[in-house]
């Protein structure tokens, strides 16, 4: 590590941190700025702004087919391949939160870091639009990048492009990728207007691709049951961004067409019904919107139909549960905003997140809080400085990873409030770019609850502690 990247990091994690006036108990801000030095760790590609001193530029050789240059993005988790599905709805859940909760970026000085976070996948996604009705949606074998354990800057297997078309559609992908760049295009308007309208120019193009070549994308992980949610969403942020009604009148017909008043399974990549509800009530004020949102997240609550552990974290599924919990909390803090169940759900979502930061006695989030995580099933952050070796030893050592990973929420625990620092449970300890999306725009939900004087509830007597 030089001495410039130890003066930098020490400066962007340790000092500059504004604590937000209030009575929360953690420091909202510290958490935010560090989960986007997590995106920084997943970051593909040439590093031309590397805060991270233990990673350098990689997989410079990625390219289409056809050749075509997809060098950039996010690697997905503790693993190297690029997925676009999961990556464009993570950069949608934090535009949306910087887009919502933009005056509390600028108020902790964060917002040029938290645009330069979401430029990343953004100028990746432009790449991957190689023609009008073509769309690259991974860069990578998982099977061989699976059987990989070393450092990205060090990758010598093959990484594959795959991509939908006319012949082979892949609506859900597309139509979110098309919602991650018009968000972005919104976000950017002032900032950088020619990026602005080259992100609405793409998101235009993919979403016609989308509703017009329907079907679902070949994708062997991160696969999705259906895409109405996905051209939904995407017809909504269109009129966002345009304010012209027919893409309202054609995200309401999609949400009949498409069955959306359903209560889904969670707030996920593959599952965006939830936020097509919100949004449409926020834009229409219909009461049937808002009330298919709330039979979704009143089933999280305690009276709710989910389990919940000992400890009080609300139980979807054994493999990333902090996420789904992370997730509906950002979710039901988005519908609280705008005065649906507004005490209920930032209640349910403070209970949450804290559950994450630390309220049972160890934070979830590595480098933040008590007894955080030390061993995520992550390489990069597993392997000593270059040019140490890098491999299957490193993956399996009881040692605590030699660089800390910050920002990054784990899997989380079991049923039962049980979790082990270990690196080879990657479902209790993987890090992900789904996982921290949803949890960073509810850290700033939280924020601007701090900022304007909301007192934190006090723990649920009905859960034990």
């Amino acid at each position: 590590m030089t001495g410039i990247n130890r003066i930098f990091l020490l400066s962007a994690v340790c000092l500059g941190i504004v604590q937000a006036t209030g009575q929360a108990p953690y420091n909202y801000t510290e958490v935010l700025q560090k989960s986007i030095l997590f995106y920084e760790a997943q970051q593909s590609g040439y590093l031309y702004k590397n805060r991270i001193p233990y990673r350098g530029d990689s997989a410079l050789y990625d390219r289409g087919q056809r050749g075509e240059d997809l060098v950039g993005g996010w690697y997905d988790a503790g693993d190297h391949v690029k997925f676009g599905f999961p990556m464009a709805a993570a950069t949608i859940n934090i535009a949306w939160g910087i887009y919502e909760y933009k005056d509390v970026y600028i108020e902790t000085g964060l917002l040029e870091e938290a645009l330069d976070q979401i430029r990343w996948p953004l100028e990746y996604f432009i790449k991957c639009h190689t023609s009008q009705n073509e769309l690259y949606y991974q860069v990578g074998d998982p099977s061989a990048d699976h059987g990989y354990w070393g450092r990205p800057e060090d990758m010598t297997m093959e990484r594959p492009a795959m991509k939908v078309d006319e012949e082979t559609p892949g609506s859900e992908v597309a139509a979110d990728t098309a919602t991650a760049m018009i968000i972005g295009s919104i976000l950017f308007a002032d900032e950088d207007e020619e990026f602005s309208a080259l992100l609405m120019e793409h998101g235009i193009e993919l979403y016609n691709f989308a509703n017009t070549y329907r079907g679902n994308y070949p994708g062997t992980h991160y696969d999705a049951n259906d895409y109405g949610d996905e051209l939904t969403l995407a017809a909504l942020w269109l009129y966002i961004a345009s304010e012209d009604p027919a893409y309202l009148a054609e995200a309401e017909q999609f949400y009949i067409d498409f069955n959306q008043k359903k209560r889904v399974y969670s707030y996920s990549w593959g599952s965006k019904t939830p936020a097509v509800q919100v949004l449409l009530y926020i834009l229409t004020g219909k009461s049937g919107y808002r009330d298919k949102f709330e039979n979704y997240v009143n089933g999280w609550l305690p009276e709710g139909s989910l389990p919940y552990t000992p400890k009080g974290l609300v139980y979807r599924n054994e493999w990333g549960p902090l996420r789904y919990a992370a997730n509906t909390a950002m979710i039901a803090l988005l519908g609280a905003d705008h005065d649906i169940s507004t005490d209920a759900y930032r209640q349910f979502a403070i209970r949450q997140i804290h559950y994450m930061l630390g309220d049972t006695g160890r934070s979830y989030v590595v480098g933040f809080g008590e007894n955080p995580p030390q061993r995520p099933h992550h390489r990069s952050s597993s392997c000593n400085d270059a040019p140490a070796p890098c491999n299957w030893s490193d993956h399996r050592k009881p040692e605590p990873n030699p660089h800390i990973l910050y920002g990054a929420l784990v899997g989380g625990p079991d049923i039962n409030d049980t979790y082990a620092d270990v690196r080879q449970d990657y479902r209790a300890n993987e890090a992900s770019c789904d996982y921290n999306a949803g949890f960073q725009t509810a850290i700033a939900a939280l924020l601007r609850l701090e900022r304007d004087g909301y007192w934190s509830p006090e723990p649920d007597p009905e859960i034990d502690q």
